[in-house]
């Protein structure tokens, strides 16, 4: 288990949350849940309803669209920001690489955050932009 202090300082190096000052980034290491996944576990299948957020803080994954590896992400990097934004199906499987650690945040509190601050919806967006900019065809 992360402390407060670790948790706001990863988050610092996120993009989603980079633009926060220390007091928004413990708000939102409070509503972070800590979770791990061993090595080749199946955290979401493409076509899962989603509801949450992850950001990894050690770790890798791939992923997977349409049966073919599109993409591995590292640490400080988040993956289901699509479904989270559009209560769309998933748009990938993600499976572990290594063994991980991730924060995750539900929708719900992810909503009030963007909603009291909008530097996280830049930040998003920034995500957003980096991934179709690297999409290989």
């Amino acid at each position: 288990m992360i402390t407060t202090i670790e948790r706001v300082l990863f988050l610092k190096r996120v993009d989603l949350f980079s633009q926060l000052h220390g007091e928004k980034l413990a708000q939102v290491s409070q509503i972070a849940r800590e979770i791990d996944f061993r090595k080749g576990a199946r955290i979401f299948n493409e076509g899962d309803m989603g509801n949450s957020l992850y950001l990894i803080m050690n770790g890798t994954v791939d992923v997977i669209k349409n049966s073919r590896k599109i993409a591995s992400l590292n640490e400080g990097e988040c993956f289901g920001e699509m479904a989270i934004l559009d209560s769309e199906p998933r748009s990938a499987t993600i499976i572990a690489s290594s063994d991980i650690v991730c924060l995750e945040i539900s929708r719900d509190d992810f909503y009030e955050l963007m909603a009291d601050e909008h530097e996280i919806s830049h930040g998003i967006i920034k995500v957003l932009i980096r991934r179709l900019r690297n999409v290989k065809s």
